[in-house]
């Protein structure tokens, strides 16, 4: 597998679409990271990890509202074959800021507004709104 964050964004997408409680990861700690932002900005209900006979995955539960999906889009920024950096001062807001994007940086992945306030620029990895 060439993009493993990608392929962490496909299996939300494709849950929610039909309309699963939960969807298992293949884990690691960007992958993690990336989890507990989304956790911590309230686009998904839960996030826990489960040991496994092929090694550790993260168990996401997905969060609905009145039957319709919290989370309206995932979209992959920054890609394998074509790197998308941004920095602090010209970091990119998702849908007029009520989307969040998210943002490895040198002091971790964290989300656009906490990395604007740490005046840190980084990789731009994905878009959630």
């Amino acid at each position: 597998m060439t993009d493993p964050i990608a392929d962490m964004l496909t299996r939300i997408r494709n849950a929610l679409m039909v309309r699963k409680d939960s969807v298992e990861i293949p884990a690691s700690n960007m992958k993690k990271a990336i989890a507990n932002i989304l956790l911590a900005e309230g686009y998904v209900a839960g996030v826990e990890l489960k040991q496994g006979e092929k090694g550790e995955t993260i168990v996401v539960t997905l969060k609905y509202n009145n039957g319709k999906s919290v989370i309206g889009g995932l979209e992959r920024v920054s890609k394998p074959g074509l790197r998308t950096y941004s920095g602090a001062k010209n970091m990119p807001k998702v849908l007029g800021g009520y989307g969040i994007a998210i943002v490895s940086t040198s002091k971790g992945i964290m989300t656009d507004k906490q990395a604007k306030a740490a005046n840190v620029g980084g990789e731009v990895l994905c878009y959630v709104y």
